[in-house]
């Protein structure tokens, strides 16, 4: 009765060393399959605010770091602000920030800036707003964030970056004016903290000396 037992447990111990084995090859098979799928997945994003026409350079390999302690993003954890570049100049940055202020809690988004200052495009990444309402932030439920596309702080003026319900220029939603809200305000600190930091994200101080 105790060698069979002894042969099961040891048995037992064989069968799941043999699993742990199966499981840890499958996962070093994949490791790297799945990195290079959320690389890709990423890069499209970015892709779709800063399309390849407009850039030479990998975009998710040029970054600066950004996190909670950056004035003026709201940012919730550590990030990255990924800088497009053609030859040695930087055409662009999409710049990660977090609309707290949301109907239904946080708001993560990312926003592109052009070197000039204007928006090259917003989209929101994560939301919890309310189906067929506050989701219209979405570009897959409308197209309110193209209406973002080209604007700056000069145009329209800081004052007007609001919702059309605050005395701004920018459509709010029927019976949701609380989401569409938080995002105009949160892009428009976004075009701010690009303007005060113009320097190091463009790299402009180093092309001047």
């Amino acid at each position: 009765m105790r060698q069979s037992i002894s042969s099961n447990a040891l048995l037992l111990g064989l069968f799941a060393l043999a699993t742990t084995a199966v499981i840890a090859a499958t996962f070093l098979g994949t490791r790297d399959r799945i990195a290079e799928q959320q690389r890709a997945a990423e890069e499209r994003a970015l892709l779709e605010i800063v399309p390849a026409d407009r850039h030479d350079n990998a975009m998710l390999d040029d970054t600066l770091p950004v996190g909670p302690t950056t004035s003026g993003l709201e940012l919730r954890q550590d990030k990255q602000l990924f800088r497009a570049r053609r030859g040695e100049q930087v055409v662009a940055a999409i710049i990660p920030a977090t609309a707290r202020d949301g109907y239904s809690g946080d708001i993560d988004l990312i926003v592109g800036v052009n070197a000039d200052g204007s928006v090259a495009g917003v989209r929101v990444l994560q939301h919890r707003e309310t189906p067929g309402l506050g989701d219209k932030v979405d570009l897959n439920k409308s197209s309110w964030v193209l209406s973002f596309d080209g604007r700056s702080l000069a145009d329209p003026t800081p004052q007007q970056w609001a919702v059309k319900k605050d005395q701004g220029v920018f459509d709010q939603f029927t019976g949701a004016t609380i989401t569409p809200r938080a995002v105009v305000n949160a892009t428009r600190r976004v075009l701010e903290y690009a303007q005060q930091h113009h320097a190091t994200i463009f790299d402009t101080a180093a092309q001047d000396n």
